[in-house]
């Protein structure tokens, strides 16, 4: 599987055991953008959530002065049309209209609606494509969605998908900030799930560099949902939301203050330790220690590192199976009378809420029980997603890139728990199922162990040999240049 282009420059990269393809993107290929979208008069974004906006007006800029026009879609009536309208894009002019007439006139129709609306218009989306025409996504949800349903796109128009590595806000604060700042942007994975032409990976490729992603990786829409949600469900938010959960219980339970148990934790994990993780790597982490706080660490990583495999092989396997997806769709239904509340009520977020409005700049020490369990969740990920053959610049950037450059720094700013009740249903969904399973099996089986010194598991044997830390090595070179943007 490997990135061709007769427009771009594609480069190999050594990640792993493997050899994989990328295009560096860049201002300077604007002018390559007629010529990847051959064939493509009008392209409309369908949708105005969080990647709508920033695609939208990303792909508009980036094609200014060309013949080829950007339109967003809508529904009739939408709550969104004034925020359409605010951005530049109106009636008057054709740049701004109903969905499913927008889906039919253009040459590439990018769907940017939640994904249980997909499930729910599916078919009117895929019946509203003309023959030889091109659909877009920037999740594979609908792929596995299709799967579990047996249902089959129909023959005649492209399938392709360009995924960007963070939130749509900061797609498009990083795309402006690229005007300045050479190398700004978000990094994207792209996909071709079917081709009726030549044209499909032009057209995935010319996406991602319009919408500003400073490098281009290769997957398939199957393997980019299973990340995806499992990411998601993982280290990601579910994860993350248990873990903070289960240690800053213990260590209120050994007499620690509550704000300095915060501290030990959130702020740890989306402080300190993400950006030693996002500079140095996972041994960043570890070399960052004296050597009485790594024997700490090292205990932790041995005592927590089977427990969460165990919790991250099942997740897997429930997306692998549908299950997941399945949830979301049922969710669907459920909402009408059951919708989701918050989870940012506990003790636990007000003791946040508190430590954040006190910062005054410090950088908080590295507590190494946290580092420890953190670290060992984020090996055992990729371990996971190493046996389900998933190439590394996704795993890389599912189990730890976008974890430690896109989410973490948002959640401290405004907390985990609000990140949370604010990402997609699919996510709040994941998270919420499966963060308490992470606070139980450490508070039963990890902490235990960590407290008794009984740790069966010698996990810790295999870190400073794994693959991992060479291809954050290489993947830390292709870093956007500027930081994520958390303003709100």
């Amino acid at each position: 599987m490997k990135i061709t282009s007769n427009i771009f420059e594609v480069d190999e990269i050594k990640l792993g055991n493997n050899t994989e393809t990328i295009v560096k993107g860049g201002r300077h290929l604007f002018d390559k953008l007629p010529e990847a979208f051959l064939g493509i008069q009008q392209i409309s974004i369908i949708g105005w959530g969080s990647q709508g906006p920033a695609q939208a007006q990303n792909l508009r800029d980036s094609l200014d002065g060309t013949d080829i026009k950007v339109c967003v879609g809508l529904r009739a009536n939408s709550s969104s049309l004034e925020k359409a309208r605010a951005a530049g894009f109106n009636e008057a002019d054709g740049t701004l209209g109903e969905m499913y007439a927008m889906i039919a006139e253009s040459d590439l129709s990018i769907i940017l609606i939640a994904d249980a609306a997909i499930a729910e218009n599916y078919e009117r989306i895929f019946n509203s494509v003309k023959p030889g025409a091109t659909i877009g996504f920037s999740h594979g949800f609908v792929i596995g969605f299709f799967k579990n349903i047996g249902y089959q796109i129909r023959d005649d128009i492209n399938v392709i998908a360009m995924c960007p590595k963070g939130m749509g806000p900061s797609v498009r604060r990083l795309y402006v900030q690229g005007k300045e700042v050479d190398g700004a942007g978000i990094n994207s994975s792209i996909a071709i799930h079917q081709a009726i032409n030549d044209h499909a990976m032009a057209y995935a490729l010319g996406w991602a560099i319009a919408v500003g992603s400073p490098f281009v990786f290769l997957t398939t829409m199957e393997m980019e949902y299973r990340s995806d949600i499992y990411g998601e469900r993982s280290i990601l938010l579910g994860a993350v939301h248990g873990i903070i959960e289960a240690i800053f219980k213990y260590k209120i339970d050994i007499g620690v203050s509550p704000e300095q148990a915060f501290k030990d934790t959130a702020e740890t994990i989306t402080g300190r330790i993400s950006n030693l993780i996002s500079k140095h790597g996972l041994k960043g982490v570890f070399e960052a220690l004296d050597e009485k706080q790594k024997e700490i660490f090292i205990t932790a990583y041995n005592a927590s590192y089977t427990p969460l495999k165990d919790i991250l092989r099942e997740i897997y396997e429930e997306v692998y199976s549908g299950n997941e997806i399945r949830s979301v769709i049922l969710y669907n239904e459920r909402k009408k009378i059951a919708p989701m509340g918050k989870i940012d009520d506990t003790y636990l977020w007000h003791i946040g809420e508190q430590v954040r409005d006190k910062r005054q700049g410090e950088v908080n020490d590295l507590d190494p029980l946290t580092a420890g369990i953190y670290v060992a969740c984020m090996v055992a990920q990729v371990d996971i997603l190493i046996e389900y053959e998933h190439v590394f610049s996704e795993i890389a950037n599912e189990s730890i890139i976008e974890a430690v450059d896109s989410l973490n720094p948002y959640m401290h700013h405004k907390g985990i728990a609000y990140m949370v009740d604010n990402c997609s249903t699919t996510a709040r969904l994941g998270a919420r199922k499966w963060a308490p399973r992470f606070d139980y099996i450490l508070t039963q089986i990890a902490i235990p162990a960590i407290e008794s010194k009984q740790i069966k598991h010698e996990a810790f044997k295999a870190f400073d040999q794994h693959l991992i830390h060479d291809v954050l090595d290489t993947c830390r070179q292709l870093r956007p240049s500027v930081d994520i943007s958390i303003k709100d």
